[in-house]
C-alpha cells in the first residue's frame, strides 16, 4: 500500500442510471435504480478508486457492505457516488459511502475492503479450484 492511503481522502463518481440499472417490480412506470445496482456501484467505485493508493501486486476485495436505500431514483438520471476513508488497520479499509441523485439524498452506508496480494490469492483460488474438482 502507497502511504497515500489514509482516514479523510474521498472520490466521487457519477453514474448514469441507465435501464441495466434498473429494476421493474411494478412495471416500466415504476422503474427504479435497483438497491443492488447501488451496493454494486459502491464496490466498483470504491474499488477501482483504492487501485490508484496500491502497489502493482496488490489489489482489494469487499468483506462488508450495509447500504440504505432511501430514495427512489429513475431511470435516466444520474447518480453520484462519494466514498471517503473512514479507516486504514492494517490491510482492512473502511469506507462510509454517500450516493444522491440530481435531486435529493438516495443511499448510504458503509463498506469494507481488504488489500491482498494478488499472487497469493491466485494461487488460494487455484487450490480451491482443484479441491472442487477432486470432489
Amino acid at each position: 500500500m502507497k502511504d497515500s492511503l489514509v482516514a479523510g481522502i474521498s472520490t466521487t463518481a457519477k453514474i448514469l442510471v441507465d435501464r441495466d440499472r434498473t429494476i421493474a417490480f411494478m412495471g416500466d412506470e415504476g422503474r427504479v435504480y435497483a438497491t443492488p445496482s447501488m451496493v454494486l456501484d459502491i464496490e466498483y467505485v470504491a474499488r477501482n478508486w483504492l487501485i490508484e493508493h496500491l502497489d502493482d501486486d496488490e489489489d482489494t476485495v469487499g468483506t462488508h457492505v450495509s447500504v440504505d436505500h432511501m430514495a427512489a431514483t429513475v431511470e435516466g438520471d444520474s447518480i453520484e457516488v462519494t466514498i471517503t476513508v473512514e479507516e486504514v488497520n492494517g490491510r482492512a479499509i473502511s469506507m462510509s459511502a454517500h450516493v444522491k441523485d440530481s435531486l435529493e439524498d438516495v443511499g448510504k452506508g458503509l463498506h469494507n475492503r481488504f488489500v491482498v496480494d494478488k499472487q497469493k490469492t491466485f494461487e488460494r483460488l487455484e487450490a480451491k479450484r482443484a479441491q472442487i474438482e477432486a470432489l
